[in-house]
This record gives C-alpha cells, structure tokens and sequence, in this order.
C-alpha cells in the first residue's frame, strides 16, 4: 500500500467513524428500533427460505440418501411456531439476555427432538453471542452447559449422516467463537468506557487544579496587598495625627510628616502598580511589558524601621548570620512578617513605644523576635485572630515554619516566627 492509499483512508476512516457515532446515538435514543431490525434480518435469511422451499433438505437434492432422510418433515403451521419461538426472543436479547437465551434453547431442544432442522436455528448462536455481551458473567456457565447439551442431541440426531464427533467440533466450535466475540466486544467496549471515564476524570483534576491555582493566587495577592496596604496606611495614618499635633508647636516637624507621608505614599502607590502589573499580564498574556521593580527583601528592612522610628516609635534592629545569602523567596517572606508585626504594633501601641527586632540564621533554621514595650490593646475579641497574624502564618508555612504571638510577662506585645531554610538554602526559588 502507498502513502497516497494510506493517506486516502483518512477521509474514510473518519466518515465511517462519524457515521458509527451517529448509529450509536440513535440506538441510544430508539433502541427498540435496532432489535427490531436484527429479528426482521434473521427472518427474512433464514426463516423465510425455509417457508418458501420448505424443510432444509426435502430429498430433491444431491446428496447421499441416508443424509436426506435425516430431517423430519413440518407443516407450514409448525415451522413458523418453531421459527417463531427461535426468532422473536432476540427482540429482548439485549435487556434480558438470560431471559432469551433460555426460551430459544428450550425451542431448540424441542425442534430437534421431534428431528426437524431449521435455518432460524441461527439465532441461538446470536443469544449465546448477546449474553456474554449484555448479560452477568456468573450466567455464563450454565449458558455454555445447556448450549453444549443442545450442540450434543443435534450431533446424536445427525450420526446417520455425519460422525458425531465431527458435528461436535463444528458445531462447538461455532458456539465457541460467538462467545468469543461477545466476549472481545464486552472488553473492548469497557475498554472505550474506562478510557472515556479516565478522560472525563482527567478534565474534571484539570478543573479542579485550574480552579485550586486561581484560588492560590488570589490569596497571594490579597496577601500582597494586605501588606502593602495595611502598613502603608498606618504609617501614614500615624504620621498625619504626628503632623498635625506638630503644626503648632514645631511647624518644621510637621513639614517633615508630610514629606514622609508623601514619600510613604509614593512607595505604596509603586507596590500595588507592581502587583497589578502582574496580574494585568498575566490576564493578558502578553510576555513583554515595562521592568517591574524587585521584591523588598532583607536589605530594605532598614528603611522599613526608618519610616517607623519616623511614626514615633523606637525600633532597635539586629541582624545574626549571613542574612545576605538567603534566596529571594525566603527573604521577602521575612519582610513581610517583620512589616506586618511593626504594623500592628503602630495600630495599638503608645508613640513612646520602644521595639526590639532581632533576624537570627543558625543553620538551617531561621528566627524573627518582634518584641515591644507598649500596652497590649487589642482591637478583636480575645479568641479572634486577625488577617494579619492569620497572613504571617501562611508565609511562614511555605517554609514549614510557625508563628506565635501574645503578650510578654513585662507587659507589651511578642511576635516569634521560625522558618525552616533546609530545602531552599543553596539558591532562589
């Protein structure tokens, strides 16, 4: 076969894929019109010759005598009962297998007892063929017993004629391939149907994980801008309240407030751009677009309490370790529980407020102390956490790390978080 003929299969291969589809639909939707047909196809090649030209064999023929005297000659009435008995079963063939299988073998046995044999005797092997397609498994031991006593009498009833052992072997090896084919249909097709569960399953785990990374990534972002928010606006808020009890008393200091307040804004206002440029790319697609300015790491931790000690508050901070060579990832989740834990002590501590911030690296563990002297003045119920602590715990978590919180014994307020640096030292994310 050429490429030519190869690629001419196609087109064919895929109409006749198609109109399989189609067929199968319809006998889904009408399938009383498919068992209708098969009786109808049984009848009009097999029983209908015999009505026409009578028995099988009435001694007209060419053959050897003592084969032509084999058969017992029916009335018309008689054969179309028994045609009738092998034929109209197969109409439930498919939704009681078992049910038609029996009634055409008790047929069967009755039509060769009295020694007649008919071409609608066909339709046992189409029951026998549609019960191991459509029927329980567990009934196809006694169907396979009662079709080899059948196939028996009709060897005994033919031994005149041909060996009985030779009748045996056609004759069981006829019923042996319509099981068989019944049999590679049911596989094939639960095959196809576990392949299309598994397809359907699949699309359904896509789903599900487009939906689960999309959630992801709004929590991330909501995150992001509980962060830049929250801190941005409390400092502000702190220096304006500064400010304006500055104004009569030492205007240059209430000139500084607003600097700082303009400047702080600027720094929030640039943030969010950041994290809604990315998400805007991402919406769009489009790979290119203007630089975005790095996360805020370790580094900046320093400004970070600049702007606090500018709010009012005295922050002393220390660092222990090579910080420096912590990846990108683990130093922005350290900022931001260090900017979240000095925002909550800004929204309920007093101006004269001291804060200890101390960065430890030993090993592979990391630890972050935010301790200050302040009163303890929370704005929640006493079992309600908020957005904040519940926000450092989940970036403490990407790094199998915890994060306590509560009041010191001198009164005040302590944030403790531990990281787990072992997977990700060595490099960025």
């Amino acid at each position: 076969m050429t490429t030519d003929e190869i690629s001419g299969m196609g087109p064919l291969v895929a109409r006749l894929s198609r109109g399989g589809q189609r067929l199968r639909q319809a006998d889904r939707a009408h399938p009383w019109v498919l068992d209708t047909a098969v009786v109808a196809l049984v009848f009009l090649m097999f029983c209908l010759p015999d009505l026409l030209h009578g028995r099988v064999d009435d001694g007209d023929g060419d053959g050897p005598r003592r084969f032509r005297l084999v058969f017992t000659q029916l009335p018309v009435a008689g054969m179309l009962a028994l045609q009738t008995g092998l034929v109209l079963p197969l109409l439930w063939r498919r939704r009681r297998p078992a049910v038609a299988f029996a009634a055409i073998t008790a047929v069967f046995v009755l039509q060769w007892s009295l020694g007649a044999a008919l071409r609608a005797d066909v339709a046992l092997f189409v029951a026998l063929y549609s019960l191991a397609l459509h029927g329980r498994l567990r009934q196809l031991p006694w169907a396979c017993a009662a079709m080899a006593g059948a196939m028996a009498l009709v060897a005994v009833r033919v031994s005149s004629a041909v060996s009985v052992w030779d009748a045996l072997f056609f004759l069981l090896s006829t019923a042996t391939a319509a099981l068989a084919l019944g049999l590679m249909v049911r596989i094939r097709r639960a095959q196809l149907a576990g392949l299309r569960e598994r397809a359907a399953r699949l699309e359904i785990e896509r789903d599900q994980r487009s939906r689960l990374a999309t959630a992801t990534e709004r929590t991330r972002v909501a995150r992001e801008m509980h962060d830049i928010v929250g801190h941005n606006l409390s400092v502000i808020i702190t220096l304006a309240d500064a400010g304006a009890y500055a104004t009569d008393i030492a205007p240059e200091r209430g000139k500084e407030a607003l600097q700082l307040i303009g400047d702080t804004g600027r720094q929030a206002l640039g943030e969010l751009r950041r994290v809604l440029g990315v998400l805007r790319e991402a919406a769009g697609g489009r790979p290119g677009g203007p630089e975005l300015s790095p996360q805020p790491g370790i580094v900046d931790i320093g400004a970070l309490c600049a702007k606090v000690r500018a709010a009012g508050l005295e922050v002393v901070y220390r660092t222990s370790g090579d910080v420096d060579a912590l990846d990108g990832g683990v130093q922005l989740t350290v900022y931001r529980i260090v900017q979240e834990a000095l925002t909550n002590t800004l929204k309920h501590a007093d101006t004269d407020t001291r804060v200890r911030l101390a960065i430890l690296v030993e090993d592979s563990r990391l630890t972050i102390r935010v301790q200050d002297s302040g009163p303890v003045t929370p704005s929640g119920p006493p079992d309600e956490e908020g957005h904040g602590l519940v926000g450092m715990r989940e970036r403490a978590a990407l790094y199998g790390g915890t994060v306590s919180a509560g009041p010191t014994g001198g009164g005040g307020w302590s944030v403790e978080a531990v990281l787990d640096l072992t997977p990700h030292r060595g490099g960025a994310r």
